[in-house]
């Protein structure tokens, strides 16, 4: 990917509406042929209906599943067929299914090229907390995300930039429980790209119309350019 600060295609959300679509094609260009993929609840399962026709990329489930295809028309769900998620799913051709702890041999064995996670914070050093935020409204539960996330070779956060209330998601330091330590290579939100280099925020690219100032201003840590 080019180093530099560039511009993505991607145009400047409206206040406080996000484009969830264009986050999820934009993180899905940078998705090679070839790799094998697991993707995360919520935003991250759009990445699925977002790759290239002509690009071969391999999708995981963490319950058993590889070769997974687009999410079906309504009136073509199979309620047998879900991802970890408990979403609905299609297979591909030559697809398979397996048992869960095969599954999670995949991922502690590092044959998993990338995950793609949600998150509620993410630091500057790649900490990752995406698992809870200890409050009392609902019951924890980290899932495959922690196995994920320290198995994957490669693993990009795909989320909006801040959280409901406006408070900066990427930060110096957790607040939340930690995922995992220094998990995260990448993050893609609504206002750009943004790599983990050397313990700090590198900005890869800015969304259309997003200046480097109004960037900072929502981010809760030092930004830098590549």
């Amino acid at each position: 990917m080019n180093q530099s600060v560039n511009k993505t295609t991607a145009s400047q959300p409206e206040a406080g509406k996000v484009d969830r679509d264009a986050v999820a094609r934009r993180l899905a260009r940078d998705v090679e042929e070839g790799w094998y993929v697991n993707l995360g609840v919520g935003m991250p399962t759009k990445v699925a209906d977002m790759i290239d026709g002509d690009k071969e990329v391999v999708f995981h489930s963490e319950n058993g599943i590889l070769g997974m295809g687009p999410g079906p028309a309504p009136d073509a769900i199979d309620p047998w067929l879900v991802n970890a998620g408990k979403k609905a799913v299609t297979l591909l051709p030559g697809s398979s299914l397996f048992h869960h702890g095969d599954s999670f041999a995949m991922i502690r064995g590092g044959h998993i090229d990338l995950c793609v996670l949600g998150a509620f914070e993410v630091a500057q050093n790649g900490d990752l907390a995406n698992w809870t935020t200890s409050s009392d409204e609902l019951l924890p539960a980290v899932g495959g995300a922690m196995d994920l996330a320290v198995g994957a070779k490669r693993v990009w956060v795909l989320m909006q930039h801040t959280a409901r209330e406006g408070e900066p998601k990427l930060v110096e330091k957790c607040k939340y429980p930690l995922t995992a330590p220094g998990a995260v290579d990448r993050v893609y939100t609504e206002l750009g790209v943004f790599e983990i280099i050397d313990g700090r925020f590198s900005i890869i690219e800015l969304a259309n119309g997003v200046s480097f100032e109004q960037v900072q201003a929502l981010t809760g840590a030092p930004l830098h350019g590549n």
